[in-house]
């Protein structure tokens, strides 16, 4: 066994924690601040052009204030806002990713092994998150399928192609480089891709948010404040 039950072990090293919290917040920002920009056009089209009497594949909700940011519609700032934590998140995830692969984070607990991706090894751990038992006893340190599976699909995929599409949609990036929409097929592709992105990674923080609270909020969170987390029975 890697560590006893009720053991203090150090989980989670200085630039993980610090990229953890940064991001939080970041995402927190721009989730809000798309939402206040989706109200002033909340139709979704495909390829290049896209206007109100254009069919869209999806027409979204006009969003409450609660959930906006800012709470009243004010297309310029949620945009102000938007566009300054965009970059926040993408400067944050460049400095991570060099981060990781300096101290070889990426290699050591995110590689996956060909026996977790078996059908028998994917069954037991789907059964144990079902009996709410999210550690291996025999191995507390490591993640379990479903973390490196998650983690990777958003460290990089969900988290690059939000950022790629937002560079795209941005219009000085676009004036600049007008190729980069068509390699999302038009700007009304990048914007409908954007925002299925988007939702995906809002989907993936409530997850993570109910798996936290789950697994034990004080151990789960003192481990991304201090790095210590108790080996939980």
């Amino acid at each position: 066994m890697d560590a006893p039950p009720g053991t203090i072990i150090r989980r989670h090293a200085i630039g993980t924690r610090i990229w953890h919290w940064v991001n939080a917040v970041a995402i927190f920002i721009l989730l809000g601040s798309g939402l206040g920009i989706s109200n002033a056009h909340p139709r979704l089209y495909w390829g290049r052009y896209g206007a109100n009497f254009d069919p869209a594949w999806l027409e979204l909700p006009r969003f409450p204030g609660w959930i906006t940011i800012p709470a009243s519609y004010n297309l310029a700032i949620s945009r102000r806002w938007h566009l300054f934590f965009a970059l926040v998140l993408g400067f944050g995830l460049l400095a991570y990713m060099v981060w990781s692969l300096v101290n070889r984070h990426f290699a050591r607990d995110l590689r996956l092994h060909r026996r977790e991706l078996s059908a028998a090894h994917l069954r037991a751990d789907f059964r144990a998150h079902l009996d709410f038992r999210f550690h291996d006893p025999e191995r507390p340190r490591d993640y379990n399928i479903f973390q490196k599976l998650s983690y990777i699909l958003v460290i990089f995929v969900a988290l690059p192609l939000a950022i790629l599409t937002g560079i795209a949609l941005s219009p000085g990036m676009n004036a600049a480089w007008p190729w980069v929409l068509d390699l999302f097929g038009g700007r009304q592709s990048a914007r409908s891709i954007h925002f299925l992105t988007a939702t995906g990674i809002g989907l993936f923080t409530i997850v993570h948010l109910v798996l936290v609270i789950l697994a034990g909020p004080l151990n789960e969170v003192r481990s991304m404040l201090t790095g210590r987390w108790r080996v939980p029975e």
